[in-house]
């Protein structure tokens, strides 16, 4: 299974020809590419998966998003 986690961008900067943003997982922060997401901006929300953001999404579905993974994501419906 794979898993593609909610951040918000913290900073965007191009490293040599690669767009580039820190994002912030809970006070965790790390290095994603965005070339996927060019319009991507500081306090925008992406979804990450293996180090690239991969969409965009709102902060309220991101914030319900986190409250599923934390509480357990539902585990009731998977078998």
């Amino acid at each position: 299974m794979c898993l593609a986690y909610p951040a918000r961008i913290v900073e965007i900067e191009l490293q040599e020809t690669l767009l580039m943003g820190t994002v912030d997982f809970g006070g965790v922060r790390t290095s994603v590419c965005l070339e996927w997401l060019p319009e991507a901006r500081v306090g925008d929300y992406v979804i990450v998966h293996v180090g690239f953001a991969i969409s965009k999404l709102d902060e309220r579905d991101a914030m319900e998003t986190l409250r599923l993974l934390n509480d357990g994501g539902g585990t009731d419906a998977v078998h």
